[in-house]
């Protein structure tokens, strides 16, 4: 199966992220912030939709508005308990998910997303001041990912979940941009 420009971009509207990518510690900052904006962004993303537009994939074959606004606080909070496994072990193996199914459950069809919006600005104000709070050696605490067979660093998971929340505004922001809502 070949995968067309449109499909990528809807896909991936802010680009795909990259694990490799070099991270300096003066990004660290910039990088904080954007976790600290990530609810209040997807806040914004969602504000004044209708029951029909929640119900609306973001592409073909792609969650809900719903699910991916219940997915957001889901995947924050294993991100967050995996940055406190890596700060009080020593290269801990995360015990992954699957997030489609995730997706599925009953909660994430169900419950309003004022909850997990409200869920994700609790979460965040925990975990951005535990981000505030770490120091350049705490940034290179690594965790053990048994689905990628590697380590990754606290610092290379902070650019992953920055990525991640503005990744999942752009998936609803360019949805309401294309439908005219």
């Amino acid at each position: 199966m070949t995968t067309t420009i449109q499909e990528t971009e809807l896909r991936y509207p802010v680009g795909k992220f990259d694990f490799d990518a070099p991270i300096e510690e003066s990004q660290y900052p910039t990088l904080i912030a954007q976790i600290a904006e990530a609810p209040g962004a997807l806040r914004s993303a969602v504000a004044g939709l209708s029951r029909d537009h929640l119900e609306t994939r973001y592409r073909p074959g792609g969650w809900t508005v719903k699910q991916v606004v219940h997915h957001v606080p889901d995947s924050h909070l294993n991100a967050y308990t995996r940055f406190k496994l890596a700060l009080t072990e020593n290269e801990p193996t995360i015990k992954p998910y699957d997030e489609a199914a995730w997706a599925e459950l009953a909660d994430s069809q169900k419950v309003p997303i004022a909850v997990s919006l409200d869920l994700l600005d609790a979460l965040h104000l925990r975990w951005v001041a535990l981000l505030r709070s770490m120091d350049t050696a705490d940034f290179n605490r690594g965790l053990r990912h048994p689905e990628h067979g590697r380590v990754f660093t606290l610092k290379q998971l902070l650019a992953q979940y920055a990525w991640h929340g503005r990744h999942h505004v752009a998936h609803i922001a360019s949805l309401r941009h294309r439908e005219g809502w």
